[in-house]
C-alpha cells in the first residue's frame, strides 16, 4: 500500500472478493531529512505511511511497514547512477518493480505465509492456453502500466493479483470516494520518487561524493556533429539523454538534438531532428511472458520503446539466447540505450528487454 488511491481500492476490492488481506508499505526511503520525505510524497514519503495506515484502519485490515532500504539502494538507486555513468538512460521504476516490489516483497511475504502479493497497478494478470502467465493491458488504456512490469517472472506473475486493472481511474476514485477514503482525490505519485526536483545530474554527483567516488564522474567534454567535428563543450554526459533538445546551449541557428552519447570518448553527438529517428534497435537482458522464447523465424509484434510511446509495428528476430534485433516498419524517435523495449501481441505482453543500441 503506497498510500495512494489505487492500492487502497485494490485492498478493498480483494477483501470484497473474500481474500484475507494484509496491508504492507515498503520502507524504501534512505536517511533524508523528514521535511524532504514529506515533500517527496508518493511511495517514498513518510506521509504515505500515515495515509496507508489510515486506509487500513478504515478497511479493518492488519497493516505493517517492511524495511527494504538496502534492496532499494542496491537495485534502484545504485543501478540508476551506474547506468548514467555508462552513458545510458535507465528506468528505475522498472528495476524497482522487478527486484524490490516483487522479488524482495514476494519472498518476505511468502515467508510469513501469504499466498499472493497484490498491487494497485493498472494491468491484468492472465494465464494463457499454453500455460504461461502474462500481462494484459488494463481497461484504462491511458493509465496502462504493463510497460513498467514487463520483466516480472513466471513465478512472480503466478503469485500476483492486480484487481485495479479491470477499471478506469475515474471508477477507482469513485469507489474510494463512496468508501469515504481520504485518498480518493490524492494526486498520483511522481515518476522518480527519490529525485523530487528531477535534477538527475545533481543527484548522481551527490551520490558519488557520498561514496568518495567523484573521480568516476565524467567531466566536461566535446559536443560533436555526425561527422565528428567539435561544435562545443558539454557539462558531462550525465546531463544528457537521447532526443534531448533543451539545455544544450549550442548557437547553431536551428534546432539541435542529442543523437548519441559516447562514454568511451566523453562525447555527446548532436544532429538535426531527422537524425533522432531510426528503424532498428538491438536489445538484451530479455524476459519472455506470453511465449517461452523466440524461435528461428521472425515474429511481428508491436513494440513500445518508452512508457509514453504508443507502440509501433515491428519484426523481431533472435540473434542469440539473450539478444534480439527489432526492425520497425517506419522509423521511431529517440531509441535510447538503457530504456526498455516491450513487445505486445494485441493487448498481451509477449516479452521485452533492455535497449542496447
Amino acid at each position: 500500500m503506497s498510500g495512494g488511491v489505487d492500492s487502497s481500492v485494490a485492498a478493498w476490492l480483494l477483501s470484497q472478493q473474500g481474500y484475507d488481506v494484509i496491508g504492507v508499505t515498503m520502507q524504501i526511503w534512505q536517511d533524508e531529512e523528514e521535511i524532504v520525505l514529506e515533500e517527496n510524497g508518493g511511495c517514498c514519503g513518510l506521509s504515505a505511511v500515515e495515509d496507508a495506515r489510515r486506509v487500513a484502519y478504515q478497511l479493518e485490515i492488519p497493516y505493517y511497514v517492511m524495511n527494504f532500504k538496502r534492496e532499494f539502494r542496491q537495485h534502484v538507486m545504485d543501478y540508476f547512477v551506474e547506468e548514467y555513468l555508462q552513458g545510458r538512460t535507465p528506468n528505475p521504476c522498472i528495476a524497482c518493480n522487478r527486484y524490490v516490489k516483487w522479488e524482495s516483497l514476494l519472498t518476505r511475504s511468502m515467508a510469513i505465509g501469504a499466498d499472493y502479493i497484490a498491487t494497485g497497478h493498472y494491468a491484468r494478470v492472465e494465464r494463457l492456453p499454453n500455460g504461461r502467465y502474462t500481462l494484459r493491458k488494463s481497461a484504462a488504456d491511458a493509465k496502462d502500466q504493463t510497460y513498467a512490469l514487463y520483466n516480472l517472472t513466471q513465478e512472480q506473475l503466478s503469485r500476483t493479483l492486480m484487481p485495479v486493472g479491470a477499471y478506469t481511474k475515474d471508477e477507482i476514485r469513485k469507489m474510494a470516494q463512496d468508501l469515504g477514503l481520504n485518498v480518493a482525490h490524492k494526486a498520483d505519485s511522481q515518476e522518480i520518487c527519490f529525485i523530487p526536483d528531477h535534477d538527475y545530474a545533481r543527484f548522481i554527483e551527490e551520490q558519488m561524493a557520498a561514496e568518495n567516488q567523484t573521480s568516476r564522474l565524467p567531466g566536461p567534454g566535446n559536443f560533436v556533429d555526425l561527422q565528428g567535428k567539435v561544435i562545443g563543450q558539454h557539462e558531462g554526459i550525465t546531463h544528457y539523454t537521447i532526443g534531448q533538445r533543451r539545455g544544450l546551449g549550442l548557437p547553431m541557428g536551428e534546432r539541435a538534438f542529442v543523437v548519441e552519447i559516447r562514454p568511451e570518448t566523453n562525447e555527446v553527438v548532436i544532429g538535426k531532428g531527422q537524425d533522432v529517428f531510426t528503424d532498428y534497435l538491438v536489445c538484451d537482458k530479455l524476459n519472455w511472458m506470453a511465449i517461452e522464447g523466440l524461435g528461428e523465424e521472425p515474429v511481428t509484434v508491436t513494440a513500445k520503446i518508452r512508457y509514453a510511446h504508443k507502440g509501433a509495428p515491428c519484426e523481431i528476430r533472435k540473434m542469440s539466447d539473450d539478444r534480439v534485433e527489432c526492425r520497425f516498419l517506419e522509423p521511431v524517435r529517440a531509441v535510447t540505450p538503457g530504456q526498455a523495449v516491450v513487445f505486445y501481441d494485441g493487448d498481451y505482453v509477449v516479452g521485452g528487454g533492455t535497449i542496447l543500441k
